[in-house]
Order: structure tokens, then sequence, then C-alpha cells
């Protein structure tokens, strides 16, 4: 593997963040790293990056420890991207270049008429693109991105997971945190952590597992709404239909009865959110 975790163990004082994690990812695979806010997934990352020591266990960057040679085959896009804001884009880009001694890549299109501009100036999306391809030039044989989607437009993401996709055809592995669950179908595969462990791995069905949900038809979608959170109940709306993650269905009728609202409640499987609000919550 490119990337690999033994047993990897995170403790803060007598918080533990990252308990026990092991986990792989293969040349050429996109591998989905998944969890609430608070689940381990960026303390995870830094330990894989030699950012942070374990408290225990070994995080693997080719076969070895990540320290500072091996480092240079190693893509890093942060959440943050890393840039600096008061270089223009080519300034960045030939900084980032001649820290590993590399070209300095093309440009792609879209960013050529802003080569000379202030990275502070560009809108986020650029900002995100140009990321990218400054974490792509020394060609990787990791890569790694924490959220690296995050805050820009459907189309922007669109493109950006083209990009991911293609380096994974020229053999490189990736791992990628993301909270955009609609963006778990770009991975090969899913792992999902919770509490600080890793719970679920495999496909977006071995990640539901047996979770269910309950799904209520109502024309008073808004008192149900109401009823169920007041009652702490893991309540979503998708347009006006409602649904209750993790839910004892004759409870749920029982609040809705109580509050006056006619409705009928179906038990269906849940969603990867739907699961994720329900570990969050157990642990």
């Amino acid at each position: 593997p490119v990337l690999a975790a033994e047993s990897l163990t995170r403790k803060f004082g007598q918080f533990t963040a990252v308990a026990d994690v092991s986990l792989s990812v293969a040349p050429g695979e996109v591998v989905g790293l998944l969890g609430a806010n608070g689940a381990g997934k960026t303390t995870l990352i830094r330990m894989l990056l030699g950012l942070l020591a374990p408290s225990a266990g070994r995080a693997l960057l080719l076969g070895e420890e990540p320290g500072r040679e091996v480092r240079r085959e190693l893509g890093y896009v942060p959440q943050s991207m890393g840039l600096y804001p008061d270089l223009t884009v080519l300034q960045n880009l030939e900084f980032s270049a001649s820290t590993y001694s590399v070209p300095v890549a093309s440009l792609p299109e879209r960013l050529l008429p802003y080569e000379h501009r202030l990275v502070a100036e560009l809108s986020l999306g650029l900002q995100r693109q140009l990321a990218f391809v400054v974490a792509l030039q020394h060609k990787p044989k990791a890569l790694v991105m924490d959220e690296p989607t995050s805050g820009v437009g459907p189309l922007s993401r669109a493109n950006l997971w083209d990009t991911v996709r293609e380096q994974a055809d020229l053999g490189t592995g990736v791992l990628v945190t993301t909270h955009y669950l609609s963006e778990a179908v770009e991975c090969d595969r899913l792992l999902l952590m919770s509490g600080g462990r890793l719970v679920a791995q495999g496909s977006q069905a071995d990640l539901v597992g047996d979770t269910t949900a309950l799904e209520i038809k109502t024309e008073s979608w808004q008192d149900a709404f109401a009823a169920l959170s007041a009652a702490d109940q893991m309540v979503t709306l998708a347009g006006t239909g409602v649904r209750v993650a993790d839910a004892d269905p004759k409870a749920v009728r029982q609040i809705l009865a109580q509050a006056s609202v006619a409705a009928e409640v179906a038990q269906v499987p849940a969603t990867i959110e739907e699961r994720m609000a329900a570990l969050a919550k157990a642990s």
C-alpha cells in the first residue's frame, strides 16, 4: 500500500482522539474517509502525514515511517489549501516546484488568466483548483485530501473529482475526507469513523449495515418535524418529507399522536448520513 495505518492510536491527556485504527490505501485506489465532526479524521490524517506522533501503532508511507525524505512522494491538499495568499498564482507554483526540484506545472486553462493575480484575490473555487495543481506537480505516489471540495459549487466539485480520478488512473493512491456524502460514490472504498474508531468499511450498503430510518408521510410536515425534534429524535427533512434515523416506530407514532399529527410511518433503509448521525449520538 502507498498509505497504511497499523493500530494507530492518539491520546491528548485523558482524551483518546483516535483508537486502534488500521487501514490501507493501494496504488490507483480512491478511499473515502467519512465521519461526523470530532470523529477523529483529521487527527488520523496528521499521523499518516508524519505531522503528529502516534501514542501507539505505526503510520506507513510507501512502507516507511513518514520521514522528510519519503514525504517527497506525498501530495497533500489540506482543508485550508496550504497556499500563500500574498503570492501570485505563478509564484505559488514556482515556490512549490523549487521545493521538490521539479519543473513548474502548466496551469489549467481556467487558471491561466489569473497567473499574475494574488491568490487572496481568487474565488474559493479557483483557489481549490490551484491547490490541486500545487499538490500534484511533483507527481506524488500518494495523495491525501482533507475536505478538498469544501465551500465550492457543484460544477467545481465535479471538475476536482475528475482530477482525482485521473490521478488514480495514473497509479496514485488517494485518501480523501469529505462531508459531501453524495461524493462517496466517487470512491472505490469507504471507511467510516465514529468516536475515534473505524466502525465500518466497504460500500455504501456495507456502511449502512442494518441501520434503518422511518419515513413519515403527512400534510402537517412542519408540525411533525417540530414534535419529533422537541422529543430529541434524529429528524431530517428531504423537501417536505420527514425522516427519523434509528428510531422505534412505536415511539415515533406516539410522539406524532400526542402532537395531533396524522401520518403514515414506514420503516426504510437508512442513508449514510443517518448512519453517521446514529453513531455520533451513540458515542
